[in-house]
């Protein structure tokens, strides 16, 4: 009798974080998100399946912290707000993890409508629209392939035309002294990772607190 009554019982749609909240894949509340179980997450999820150079994984939490750090560049006057936006633009990962891009494409449908849940959840925990705006979206995109480039010529093993051809090739940026563009990428053993990721959202945080624009999150 217990066993059949177990079966006939929906199937369990969340997931319990080690701060003890229980985040529903399928219907997320922004009240059970929580910074330090994105960053636990993030620091232990791999970028391109693993397959990169090094002792340790690039994690999606070192890619996230890259991304910022490159819409930043190019966009030198960004506010923390959308700062902290960006930093965030791929925290769904900590529970749905990072498919490469070819899976997602077969993926399609029901992958893609979970992912904008958890996102839009996770921007309105931390006082961020649910839906950024256009112009945000298309830094962050910018800044993404920026990302994307250098990490498959640095860890992933491309060589630069393929990489160019799928990425585009950065513009803006100083060409080493061999004529080649590096930023000189080393990944981050998981502790350190989840620890700088949780340093630069905190940084950003206390810039948002000191912004008078910045209301919602003051």
């Amino acid at each position: 009798m217990m066993a059949a009554d177990r079966s006939s019982q929906p199937p369990r749609a969340w997931q319990r974080m080690l701060s003890g909240r229980r985040l529903n894949l399928l219907d997320p509340s922004p009240l059970d998100v929580e910074i330090e179980d994105i960053a636990h997450g993030l620091a232990r999820v791999a970028r391109w399946n693993g397959q990169t150079k090094g002792d340790h994984a690039f994690s999606v939490a070192e890619h996230s912290l890259l991304v910022e750090d490159l819409a930043l560049r190019l966009k030198p006057d960004l506010s923390a707000k959308w700062r902290m936006a960006i930093l965030l633009h791929d925290a769904p990962e900590y529970v749905i993890g990072d498919m490469i891009s070819p899976f997602k494409t077969v993926m399609g449908g029901n992958y893609k409508e979970i992912e904008a849940r958890l996102q839009s959840a996770i921007n309105l925990r931390f006082s961020l629209p649910a839906s950024l705006p256009q112009a945000i979206r298309k830094l962050a995109k910018r800044a993404d392939m920026i990302s994307a480039y250098f990490e498959a010529v640095e860890l992933a093993g491309f060589d630069e035309a393929e990489a160019a051809r799928l990425f585009g090739r950065p513009r803006g940026f100083a060409d080493g002294r061999d004529g080649r563009l590096r930023l000189g990428l080393r990944p981050l053993p998981v502790a350190k990772a989840q620890a700088e990721f949780l340093s630069r959202f905190r940084e950003i945080a206390l810039a948002r607190t000191r912004d008078p624009q910045d209301r919602d999150f003051c």
